[in-house]
């Protein structure tokens, strides 16, 4: 079992983060302990899964690295980060599944993939 996914953010982009895990993925934040509070970024959860956003001085984003986010309906999330201005490149390599990559305002990698023909 997984209690998190961790990806970096640059320094002073918490508001960034919200925008996107809040707004476009519709994740809620959650509050980091007081300790871990004061290194900057930023917790999410929702869907099933949590996301963590660490600050990094010397920030470079993640470009093959990702979480794979499972989600239902795959074409919603490909039209809402369509819409919101992100990427979507479809992937048609993965048998069984219908997958797109996408990425964060960080410039993060995330992959988001569904079975094909069924629910997560």
């Amino acid at each position: 079992m997984i209690h998190h996914v961790q990806l970096a953010c640059p320094p002073g982009s918490e508001q960034l983060s919200r925008d996107f895990y809040e707004g476009v993925l519709g994740l809620t934040e959650i509050p980091k302990p007081p300790l871990l509070a004061a290194r900057g970024g930023c917790w999410f959860r929702g869907h099933g899964i949590e996301l963590h956003l660490g600050v990094e001085a010397d920030f470079r984003p993640a470009r093959k690295a990702h979480p794979g986010l499972m989600v239902e309906d795959l074409d919603h999330w490909a039209r809402r980060l369509g819409e919101a201005g992100y990427p979507v490149d479809f992937a048609d390599d993965f048998p069984g599944m219908r997958r797109f990559h996408s990425v964060d305002p960080h410039g993060n990698r995330l992959e988001f993939l569904s079975p094909e023909g069924g629910r997560p």
